[in-house]
Parts: C-alpha cells; sequence; structure tokens
C-alpha cells in the first residue's frame, strides 16, 4: 500500500531540520511513500525547502496564503516564478481566499489569488486552493482564470452541490482527517457521490487530526485513518482506495508513474 499526503505543512509541525526529517521517516513506515510539503510564505518555503533537499520523497508547492495577503513580500511574484522551477517544485499554492479570518480586505486577497493563477497558468502548473468561506467568489474565478493544468481544492469543505459544479472544472477534491468524524455529513455524502478519479487525500498537519489521535497535533504518519474513511464512505477495500489515491496524487501534480 502507498499513501500520498497532498498537503502538509512540516515547517509547522516541527522547525529543527532533524525533527522534520523524522517525521517524514515516521511517515513513511506508515505507507506514505509522497508528501507535498505546503508553505503559507515565500519566505517559510526557502528554509523549509532547504531543510528538507535531501528527502526526495517530499514535493513542495511554493505560494502565498490568504493570510499573508497584506506582507505577500518584496518582489514576490518574481520570486515565485523563480521558486517554481526548483527541483520538485510541483504546484502553486496554497493560494485562494480566506473570509473567515481577517486578513486584509476581500479585494486584496481577490488580487492576490488571480494573479496566482495568472501565473500558475504560465507555468502550466496546478493550483492549490485554499476556500473559507468564499465558495462563491473562488469558482467564479476558477472558471475564467483556471488553466488547464488544473487544481486541488484542498481540505474540502463545501457540500455536495458544490462540487457537482466544480466537476465541471479540471479540479480534484482533497480531504483531511476532519472526514473521520461523525457530524461532517455533507463531506461523507460528497466522497459518496463524487468520481472517484477526482478524490485525494491530504493531512492537513498539524490540523485536522484524525478522531483516533483526537488532542495530538497531527503528522503526515495518521494519513491512513483518512484513506479508511474514504474506503469505508465509498464501499470499498482499503487497498483499493489507497490505489485510487495514489494514482489521482499523481495525475493532480503532473508525476510520472515511477515518482
Amino acid at each position: 500500500m502507498q499513501l500520498f499526503d497532498t498537503h502538509a505543512h512540516i515547517g509547522l509541525i516541527h522547525e529543527d531540520q532533524m525533527e522534520q526529517l523524522l517525521i517524514i521517516q515516521l511517515a513513511k513506515r506508515k505507507s506514505v511513500t509522497h508528501i507535498v510539503s505546503i508553505c503559507n510564505s515565500l519566505i517559510d518555503f526557502t528554509q523549509v525547502y532547504e531543510n528538507l533537499k535531501t528527502a526526495s520523497n517530499v514535493y513542495h508547492a511554493v505560494g502565498v496564503s490568504p493570510s499573508e495577503v497584506t506582507n505577500p513580500g518584496q518582489d514576490w511574484e518574481h520570486k515565485l516564478d523563480n521558486y517554481s522551477k526548483w527541483e520538485r517544485v510541483v504546484a502553486i499554492g496554497e493560494t485562494g481566499l480566506d473570509y473567515y479570518r481577517n486578513y486584509g480586505d476581500k479585494g486584496s486577497q481577490v488580487e492576490l489569488f488571480i494573479k496566482q493563477l495568472d501565473i500558475a497558468r504560465t507555468l502550466q502548473m496546478p493550483v492549490v486552493i485554499h476556500n473559507r468561506e468564499a465558495g462563491k467568489d473562488i469558482l467564479d474565478i476558477l472558471r475564467n482564470r483556471l488553466s488547464d493544468a488544473g487544481g486541488i481544492l484542498h481540505c474540502y469543505s463545501e457540500d455536495w452541490a458544490y462540487a457537482r459544479q466544480a466537476l465541471e472544472l479540471p479540479l480534484y477534491f482533497s480531504f483531511a482527517g476532519n472526514i473521520t468524524y461523525k457530524n461532517v455529513k455533507h463531506l461523507h455524502d460528497t466522497i459518496a457521490n463524487l468520481p472517484l478519479d477526482r478524490i485525494l487525500i491530504e493531512s492537513e498537519s498539524p490540523f485536522m487530526v484524525p478522531s483516533a489521535y483526537k488532542g495530538k497535533r497531527n503528522k503526515p504518519a495518521y494519513l491512513v485513518e483518512t484513506a479508511q474513511a474514504v474506503a469505508d464512505i465509498r464501499g470499498i477495500s482499503l487497498e483499493e482506495a489507497s490505489d485510487a489515491l495514489y494514482r489521482n496524487s499523481l495525475c493532480a501534480f503532473h508525476l510520472p508513474e515511477n515518482a
């Protein structure tokens, strides 16, 4: 069995390089063979990237999240274009919109999001999309700006009706450890109805810990609980689910089968 963690904030689990590498080794022992490391800012990205240079099974997304809208960094667009060409960088992100937190004004968030979508289109790279209470605006923008390289709706939180609309675009739907809880019927319904080949899973570590580890900080090693939840909801074996989820992840990030 191979599992692919499509979204892990390695730098937020531990700042220390050795601790980060140990986290990755532990994940591998739990069948998590591939991880996409996510950073919220370009400054964080360069440090985490350097720390994980020797981890050949870790890929990277690079972008500026909505949380950094008031301070994306000097010359950030040029830096983003440059970093996107570094080895094992496979996506732009995370980017998107967050209307729940007070991250600047909505107009500034939209502008930051659109600029990164345009960079992704130029580079023909997929985007990792953050959505918190901004679903309509995100879908409207993606209809006009998403490239053929597609994207990932990370930590999916909308319902099946929203997913039906999003399926018209080249998007994958990534689910985190919260699907292991019983009080998220809208997510369970979405997973049950989505085409299996559009579903991904992520740890979103150190957040969104699965129910079996409630009270602990999340780690990529806990991803098997999320894979099992997908299997149970779909009525298939863990092996069948993990195989499909792994293949989907390779497709989402445009990676070869032998990645």
